[in-house]
């Protein structure tokens, strides 16, 4: 009898199914009694009468036949919860299987469990909800594991599936692997299929995995990538991601150690750990350091008020009537989005971002990889809204409901200004992000990648007062397979846990998850 789940890689686990040593159903069992157990609530919807089905008929020469997959709650199961971790639609129900689940659980034969927990459609890198509460990190609990994938970071961090998917639109995969000592991959823009509802905005998503090994995440690509007449920008996958691991030649290639892009403000310790991995990591390769300069416009303001137009057909006539049930920097982010989005503001944002885009097309002709911080520290408290260290106006205008009723009234003067004074809001959110950074740059060190487009991946990198910190390595647009052999020489030369070390040594000693 399988007493806990498995606590290698999702990888391993098919190897032992294949040989005979576990099954799928008695790993299914031992997933779900750890989920039962488990205090880090990272799962918001089990199936276990649809698991149990799936994992007596898995087949186990799939890809990942059998193993128990979690599957982020912002991605679609037909008949499951489709909430978007939101209170606002906490009833509603899935009428179809997003395409990339549908693919992981048909052609990689992965066994659905459950959906894990997400942020609020996705738009803030923190694990808390007013829907599903607050996840924990399972390195320490009251831990963030960021966002907007923290439910599956901490359920495969946590030692509950080896198998969990995600989605990066501004991080949400890189994030909570730098937090959780995971793998967290973003390929290159189109390189997973957003079907069958392809925005056209953010323009930034790609899903993946979150990953105890870089195989784990490569097979994932072998199993979910590749063209869907759902969405036009699904780019054609060679299927051959995993099998071409080791074989790029990494000497000589060309470097930036960059602690620190985008202006972040990196928290103690981090930019000495960074330098240290990436140090390690450059002599166990024989790649060259070069010295280049990256200098990017800020433009986060602008680009998340424009992002915030999707949500408009998503809330419908609950916005604002329901306001009140959104999560507050939610509720805020759409009345400022209200007030300040307009034809200068979106001509402000393109106009950066595409120099944004000659900024990383300039260091990509110099060099073949960027390494820089995941996050600007290791992980906060869990409960927080926000992801900065110190206090910010939101938190004072949630406390207060004199000053949140004052702000309010101070958008509204804004809106009425503006149809006099229409450049008015960009003049002020340009203010707003030099003097009061913290509110507008969450996933400052990741964003970059997302509006680019280019792959980048988080490595695990060590810890910082005992809590993960991720180095990240980005490359240029169509270089994931290249991308995908930096991590696995890191994997090789810098090995980290499978799981977190709390979860190993519980296991170890037969103790409750």
């Amino acid at each position: 009898m399988t007493e806990t789940p498995w606590l290698d890689d999702a990888c391993s686990l098919v190897d032992a199914f294949r040989k005979g040593d576990r099954s799928p159903l008695e790993e299914l069992e031992a997933t779900l009694d750890a989920i039962d157990r488990s205090d880090l609530n990272c799962f918001s919807h089990v199936d276990r009468e649809r698991a149990e089905a799936a994992a007596a008929a898995a087949d186990v020469s799939k890809p990942f036949g059998g193993v128990p997959f979690g599957i982020k709650e912002l991605e679609q199961v037909k008949g499951w919860p489709d909430t978007q971790a939101s209170l606002l639609f906490a009833d509603r129900k899935a009428a179809h299987t997003s395409s990339i689940i549908d693919r992981a659980i048909g052609i990689g034969g992965a066994v659905p469990v459950g959906l894990t927990t997400a942020s609020e459609f996705g738009g803030l890198n923190v694990s808390v909800t007013k829907l599903n509460g607050v996840t924990h990190n399972p390195w320490r609990h009251g831990r963030t594991c960021g966002g907007s994938s923290c439910g599956s970071a901490s359920a495969v961090a946590g030692g509950l599936v080896s198998l969990a998917s995600g989605g990066d639109g501004g991080g949400s995969l890189r994030i909570p692997g730098g937090y959780t000592g995971l793998i967290g991959f973003k390929g290159t823009f189109g390189r997973t299929t957003r079907g069958p509802s392809a925005y056209s905005r953010p323009g930034t998503v790609v899903l993946g995995n979150m990953a105890r090994s870089v195989r784990d995440a490569a097979r994932y690509y072998d199993v979910v990538c590749g063209v869907d007449l759902t969405d036009p920008t699904a780019l054609p996958s060679s299927g051959t991601w995993e099998s071409d691991l080791g074989t790029h030649d990494l000497k000589g290639r060309k470097v930036a150690i960059l602690p620190s892009i985008g202006g972040v403000a990196l928290e103690p310790g981090v930019e000495e750990r960074t330098r240290a991995a990436a140090a390690e990591l450059v002599a166990a390769t024989g790649m060259e350091v070069v010295e280049i300069s990256l200098e990017l416009p800020n433009l986060a303001a602008q680009w998340a008020m424009g992002n915030l137009s999707t949500l408009v057909p998503e809330l419908g006539s609950s916005w604002p009537r329901r306001r009140k049930e959104l999560t507050y920097e939610m509720e805020v982010g759409m009345m400022l989005a209200e007030t300040f989005y307009n034809i200068h503001v979106a001509g402000v944002a393109e106009d950066r971002r595409v120099k944004a885009y000659q900024a990383m097309a300039q260091a990509f002709s110099e060099v073949d990889f960027i390494m820089c911080a995941t996050n600007p520290g290791p992980a906060f408290p869990a409960e927080s809204t926000n992801s900065s260290p110190t206090r910010t106006p939101l938190d004072a205008l949630q406390e207060s409901a004199a000053a949140d009723l004052a702000a309010r009234a101070g958008l509204m003067g804004i809106r009425v200004a503006s149809g006099v004074a229409p450049k008015l809001p960009n003049a002020i959110l340009d203010l707003v992000t030099e003097k009061a950074p913290d509110v507008v740059t969450m996933g400052g060190l990741t964003i970059i990648s997302n509006l680019y487009g280019n792959p980048a991946v988080s490595i695990p990198a060590g810890t910082v007062d005992g809590l993960p910190v991720g180095l990240q390595v980005l490359a240029p647009h169509h270089r994931d397979g290249l991308l995908f052999d930096v991590a696995l020489a890191a994997e090789r030369n810098m090995p980290w846990p499978m799981v977190a070390p709390p979860v190993a040594e519980r296991a170890h000693s037969n103790q409750p998850a």
